[in-house]
């Protein structure tokens, strides 16, 4: 049957055919996206008792009270901070891991399976194994230090270390997906294009500045984006750590939702603090791709 003959075939088909064949997506994005993020905005207008399940309107005041609550403000500074820390570190160390990686041979491969490796660790073991590691006096570091002569360091107890750490720490966890995904974009990239340069005397850094950054930006963007919206929901790791501490420097705003809702039985108020969470993501990817399409545009 020829293109045109399958074109006529399908406009003779009823309209009913092809949202029968969207349906089982379409209920599924609304029960388990839409109806959820509706019921949110919805407690978190209201004072809910978790016993009787009722709610009373109180309209913005649980909002209000939010932007007056020093430690949900230190939670949504950590976690902005948190996330600028970790997104470009991500992107740079993935590039550059992908960059020394892409090359054939068992070596290659060896090293590209280790440090994906990490990436398949649950964030319990990755946690337990960093907390030996920094122990004060007996961890890893500890010792590293004492032998070189220096004092011993106690970073998980530091209010200007801890959150850097455990950004250290979630860096040595998540790597290996950024690096992969990094890889895979390199080796699409058409090596006539790398031999026209070379012909042409072309120094490594021009080939990687004009060859293999643009062939590279849709991935860049995309991993950009995934750490983004990865680090602003940051929990596991400075839970298991620190559990926020100390004096708060390292609560982050899904901590502060989970402590609101599961210690204080404040539904609405966990629902207003979620609700702001996800402005700050929708603000976050917002700004991500304004930046990516004007440097697009500029160039």
């Amino acid at each position: 049957m020829s293109g045109a003959t399958l074109r006529q075939a399908s406009l003779g088909q009823p309209a009913w055919v092809g949202w029968a064949f969207i349906a089982p997506f379409l209920l599924c994005y609304l029960g388990l996206l839409v109806a959820p993020v509706l019921e949110g905005w919805w407690l978190s207008f209201h004072a809910v008792d978790l016993l009787t399940g009722r709610g009373q309107f109180v309209g913005l005041a649980n909002f209000i009270d939010l932007v007056k609550d020093e430690v949900f403000l230190r939670s949504a500074g950590n976690t902005v901070l948190f996330a600028a820390m970790c997104t470009p570190a991500f992107v740079g160390l993935g590039l550059a891991l992908a960059l020394v990686l892409n090359r054939p041979g068992k070596l290659g491969a060896w090293l590209r399976g280790t440090f994906f490796a990490s990436n398949v660790l649950s964030v319990t073991v990755v946690t337990l194994i960093w907390r030996l590691v920094l122990l004060p006096d007996r961890g890893l570091l500890s010792q590293g230090l004492q032998s070189l002569g220096l004092p011993d360091l106690a970073p998980l107890s530091d209010e200007r270390l801890a959150l850097p750490f455990i950004a250290l720490v979630t860096l040595w966890w998540g790597i290996g997906l950024p690096m992969t995904l990094m890889l895979a974009a390199l080796q699409q990239v058409p090596r006539d294009l790398y031999e026209a340069a070379a012909l042409d005397n072309t120094s490594r850094w021009r080939s990687f500045r004009y060859i293999t950054l643009p062939a590279l930006r849709r991935t860049l963007v995309l991993v950009a984006i995934i750490q983004l919206l990865g680090q602003l929901q940051v929990f596991g790791q400075a839970q298991l750590l620190t559990n926020g501490g100390p004096n708060n420097s390292t609560r982050t705003m899904v901590m502060f939702i989970y402590e609101a809702l599961f210690d204080q039985w404040a539904l609405g108020y966990s629902a207003a603090a979620a609700q702001l969470l996800f402005v700050l993501l929708v603000l976050g990817v917002s700004v991500q791709r304004w930046a990516e399409k004007r440097e697009g545009g500029a160039a």
